[in-house]
This record gives structure tokens, C-alpha cells and sequence, in this order.
């Protein structure tokens, strides 16, 4: 069998040929060009997940973090607050102790019939023990070097202030 083709034909078909080779190898750079993309944005993307997951991560620590720390917050808010009564309490028995540190370089000695009875604090106090054990709230007689008071021993109760260490 035997084809006759015309110049023109075989011409445009060589022409044509050229310019599929041609359209081919663009097809085929651009081809290679896509992949090499697509190779990156795989890559990238890895990456991408992998660095998520450390955030991810680190995320949950720094909330475990945050849990702990507000724990020990309250912790320290709680012992602050101990800490703020102990110091108002031990200010408070300061200043108890610094009263009674004034008050105790006398005692006042409360004598019935010219014998210790009991010691106290103050004249009130003393006066206070003697009326529950009986005495008469109007008979005081009051202690004193200078003027003429009946003896001790004759006085049914008598309040004898003493400085400390002092002998009544």
C-alpha cells in the first residue's frame, strides 16, 4: 500500500510534531516544577505539624504550671493570713506582758488578823477577795508608817501594798 501526501501535508505534520515535542517538554518542566512544589509544601506542612504539637504540648505544661502555682497561691495567701493572726495575737500578749511589767514592781498584800492572806495586783483585787470572804466593804483601815493605826494583829483585814521582794 502506498500513501501519497502532499509536501504541505508532510510539512504541517512536521511542524505539528515539533510543536506537540515542544508543548511536551513545558508539560513535562512544569510537571517537575509542580512536583518539586508539591514535595515543599509536603514538607512544610510536616514541619508545620510537627512544631503544632509542640505548641500543643507546651501548652499543657504551662496550664499544669498555672494549676500549680494557683495552688500554691492559695497556699501562701492562706499562710499569710496565719501568719497576719499570729502577729495580732503576739502584739496583743506584748502588750498584756508590757502592762503587767508596769504594774509588777508592787504587789498589794491583803493581811487578816496581821497574817498573809493572798497577794494581788491591785488594791481592787485585793479588796475584791477580802469582800467574797466576808469583810465589810466600808471598814478598811489603810496601811501606814506615819500615822497611828491600829496593830495588825487587831485589824481583821488589811491591804498592805508591797514593793516586790519586800517582806509585809
Amino acid at each position: 500500500m502506498i500513501v501519497v501526501i502532499r509536501t504541505r501535508t508532510l510539512n504541517a505534520l512536521r511542524t505539528s510534531l515539533a510543536e506537540a515535542q515542544e508543548a511536551a517538554l513545558v508539560a513535562r518542566t512544569e510537571a517537575e516544577q509542580h512536583k518539586c512544589t508539591s514535595e515543599l509544601a509536603n514538607d512544610s506542612a510536616i514541619r508545620a505539624e510537627s512544631a503544632l504539637e509542640q505548641l500543643h504540648n507546651v501548652a499543657l505544661q504551662r496550664a499544669v504550671d498555672i494549676a500549680r502555682l494557683e495552688g500554691e497561691l492559695e497556699g501562701l495567701r492562706a499562710q499569710s493570713l496565719l501568719d497576719t493572726e499570729d502577729r495580732q495575737a503576739l502584739r496583743t500578749l506584748l502588750r498584756l506582758a508590757r502592762k503587767q511589767a508596769v504594774r509588777a514592781d508592787r504587789v498589794y498584800v491583803l493581811l487578816r488578823f496581821g497574817e498573809v492572806h493572798s497577794v494581788h495586783l491591785t488594791r481592787d483585787e485585793a479588796e475584791i477577795a477580802a469582800e467574797a470572804e466576808g469583810a465589810s466593804r466600808n471598814g478598811w483601815v489603810a496601811h501606814s508608817t506615819h500615822g497611828a493605826a491600829p496593830a495588825a494583829a487587831e485589824t481583821p483585814w488589811c491591804i498592805h501594798p508591797a514593793k516586790l521582794g519586800e517582806t509585809p
